[in-house]
């Protein structure tokens, strides 16, 4: 699977240690995916690109999945590289931060370090991201 990963990580333990932290998902358009997990140990939820993209070699691009994401109280949102895409096409997501507070349209920086443009029909078929929890 070509994947990103993200998790929400809480700041500080719940009051109530029975409690798990939820996320809540909004579409922001038809493009839009709802996020699923691929199975129930899921590392987190996968998440779909709203739009088809291609990175140049040495270049990055904001791939918007035009999902808005509440984060649970005392928590952020974290996305992440999965090996499979780093080691099959030298891409690399950064700035992976989602603030409790953002209700924005989550976009995932991807970075081409390869010497070829990354073509993102290869990935934004299948379209799919992956978000933690």
């Amino acid at each position: 699977d070509i994947t990103f990963g993200a998790a929400p990580f809480l700041l500080e333990p719940p009051a109530d240690q029975e409690s798990k932290p939820v996320l809540k998902f909004a579409k922001l358009s038809e493009n839009a995916t709802v996020p699923t997990r691929g199975s129930a140990k899921a590392a987190g939820y996968d998440l779909y690109s709203a739009y088809d993209y291609s990175v140049a070699s040495l270049d990055k691009v904001i791939v918007k999945t035009d999902i808005q994401i509440a984060i649970p109280a005392g928590c952020y949102g974290r996305v992440a590289p999965r090996s499979g895409l780093a080691a099959k096409y030298f891409i690399d997501v950064g700035a992976g931060v989602v603030d409790e507070d953002y209700r924005g349209n989550v976009g995932v920086v991807l970075f081409n370090f390869s010497k070829e443009t990354f073509e993102g029909m290869l990935w934004f078929n299948r379209k799919k991201l992956n978000l933690k929890n």
